[in-house]
């Protein structure tokens, strides 16, 4: 099961469950996601890297989040471009209140544009 809201189907996210604690994320790029660089914007990016992180955890019987981000930091390693970016997200750590992941942005040559990392807490 995963979160239902209406921002991700607007951003027409792919969810692939891995495992309990492994998701995958896909993200078709849009003419609206690229900036005046000609790249992917690194809040779409970001964007990307949380709703991954954040998806790991089990909505409530709602399809309503169980957790929020207290921290997010990303790193932009290369230029985004191409067809579509893949997020690859892992828990690290599922504490009481505080959970961590971490996350790599891929691009459609598989190379890695982005590493993100999170803490969630638990609502």
């Amino acid at each position: 099961m995963l979160i239902k809201q209406p921002f991700d189907e607007f951003l027409k996210f792919h969810y692939e469950r891995i495992s309990e604690s492994h998701m995958k994320v896909t993200l078709p790029i849009q003419p609206l996601f690229i900036n005046s660089a000609g790249l992917v914007h690194g809040g779409i990016i970001s964007t990307l890297a949380d709703v991954a992180m954040g998806n790991i955890f089990e909505p409530d019987e709602n399809q309503m989040q169980s957790v929020v981000t207290a921290d997010l930091k990303v790193s932009f390693l290369k230029g985004a471009t191409g067809e579509y970016l893949v997020a690859d997200a892992h828990l690290l750590k599922r504490g009481r209140s505080l959970s961590h992941t971490d996350c790599l942005i891929y691009n459609d040559q598989d190379q890695v544009v982005a590493k993100a990392s999170g803490i969630f807490v638990t609502i």
